[in-house]
């Protein structure tokens, strides 16, 4: 069976396995054909497998007369931002995220510079498999322009969010861990900026990870130790394509995706008042944060598309996931690890304390993450076998399941981007959210026989 997993998001796969430069140039043609033959933004994550991604994106587009626009090796978040800035019809950014190296895939963004919601995915999607690509004959092929400093505007726009000259003045000592993705190309320009003292590790974007790339606690070890032998104020760490980022504490501690998107939100909405939008698989902490500061909250779908949409229907000042993926409509309508660094900052300098005393005033929860490698036809059966197990549970479905509980909660959903069915559980004590995503995880495998995987 392919790997291939083609969505409303966008392409994923295994090289070799289902993602071929083939397919890759038809997934390309199709969106340059949605594109009319305007210019699109071309950029990539730096993994040893973008060259072959990026000559089939290259040749789909200028076969459909499109104008490439190419940003080299960029961040996601800096595709977008370089959109809006050259008034292209579109962009492409080639990443697998998080995913393992042997990953690679295609993220499409809108001409506003967001993801693609879902009816310009559904549409994309039309055009690939009803074969609806308008190719061009030899009069009307497109050209490739290079960018020069791709990541310049996307930084200086970040720079107008936060107090500058606060910031410059608390001199921060950072430890950032790119990983050798592609947020190596602005993050550490963005931290020095800022006047910071940094420490940079896999500082060079040629997709080599030193470390399996999804940066949860296990990943991370070096970071950490990195941060307590240089004395640093903070660390953090960014995923392959520098959308999502985790935080390590002035004491070393990780404290984690979650308190990405809840930091920032503590320090954002404190002065600019207005709805906070997160997912359906985001923690609690984020909801009591915002009745703190006496805005509204909303939950979204899974899904970045998802919960953009959200944010535009109830005009948000702030959204993300709890996947460390802080959206700040301001800049993009795309998770952005420059703004989270930003904001983390700022609200340091702001709030005159540390990382560590800062996140332990904040709401405790303990979340806790598992996934099984499961078929989509059994997800179903999944959620069935949950829903009768806990039957004194307030259900919501439509993504998933997710069992509420006045203090606590669990979801089981199948994953957008991978073959995988994950189960969530939050609850106060760290043993209650253990055991909870431990009953869940012992339900979903007997109801579909297979065998779970811990993240």
């Amino acid at each position: 069976m392919s790997t291939r997993i083609l969505s409303i998001s966008g392409l994923r796969g295994i090289i070799g396995d289902g993602l071929d430069p083939l397919y890759v140039a038809e997934f390309a043609a199709a969106l340059g054909t949605m594109f009319s033959g305007g210019k699109v933004v071309v950029s990539r994550d730096g993994r040893g497998t973008g060259l072959v991604m990026y000559h089939a994106v290259v040749s789909g587009l200028l076969a459909t007369g499109c104008e490439v626009l190419d940003a080299g090796i960029s961040s996601t978040p800096t595709c977008g931002v370089l959109i809006k800035h050259h008034g292209a019809a579109g962009g492409l950014m080639i990443t697998a995220s998080h995913n393992p190296i042997e990953w690679n895939g295609l993220k499409p963004f809108a001409p506003d510079g967001s993801v693609f919601n879902r009816d310009l995915g559904q549409h994309l999607i039309q055009i690939l498999e009803e074969d609806g690509v308008v190719w061009k004959d030899w009069t009307e092929t497109g050209t490739v322009t290079t960018i020069d400093d791709p990541a310049g505007p996307h930084i200086r726009n970040v720079l107008e969010l936060v107090d500058v000259d606060a910031i410059r003045e608390r001199r921060f000592k950072v430890v950032i861990d790119c990983n050798h993705g592609s947020g190596a190309t602005c993050g550490p320009r963005l931290l020095e900026e800022l006047g910071c003292e940094v420490v940079v590790l896999g500082g060079t974007p040629d997709g080599k990870f030193e470390h399996i790339p999804e940066p949860v606690a296990q990943n991370l070890t070096d970071l950490c130790a990195a941060v307590v032998s240089s004395a640093s104020d903070a660390g953090f760490a960014q995923d392959p394509d520098a959308d999502r980022l985790a935080i390590v504490d002035n004491t070393g501690h990780y404290i984690g995706e979650e308190l990405t998107l809840a930091l920032a939100a503590d320090h954002v909405l404190e002065t600019r008042r207005g709805p906070l939008v997160v997912n359906g698989s985001t923690s609690r902490i984020t909801a009591d944060i915002a009745e703190k500061h006496g805005c509204q909250f909303h939950r979204s779908f899974v899904g970045e598309a998802h919960v953009c949409a959200k944010m535009r229907a109830v005009q948000a000042v702030l959204g993300g996931e709890g996947n460390g993926g802080v959206i700040e409509p301001r800049i993009g309508f795309v998770r952005d690890s420059l703004v989270s660094m930003a904001y983390v900052l700022d609200g340091l300098a702001k709030k005159e304390t540390t990382l560590d005393e800062w996140a332990d005033n904040l709401p405790f929860y303990t979340i806790v993450k598992d996934k099984l490698a499961c078929p989509q036809e059994f997800v179903t059966d999944a959620c069935d076998a949950l829903r009768k197990q806990f039957t004194d549970a307030t259900v919501s479905e439509g993504d998933g399941l997710r069992l509420d509980w006045p203090d606590r909660w669990v979801q089981v959903r199948a994953s957008n981007t991978e073959p995988i069915l994950r189960v969530i559980a939050e609850a106060p004590e760290t043993e209650d959210a253990k055991d909870l995503c431990r009953l869940a995880m012992s339900v979903v495998q007997q109801a579909v026989g297979i065998a779970g995987v811990r993240t």
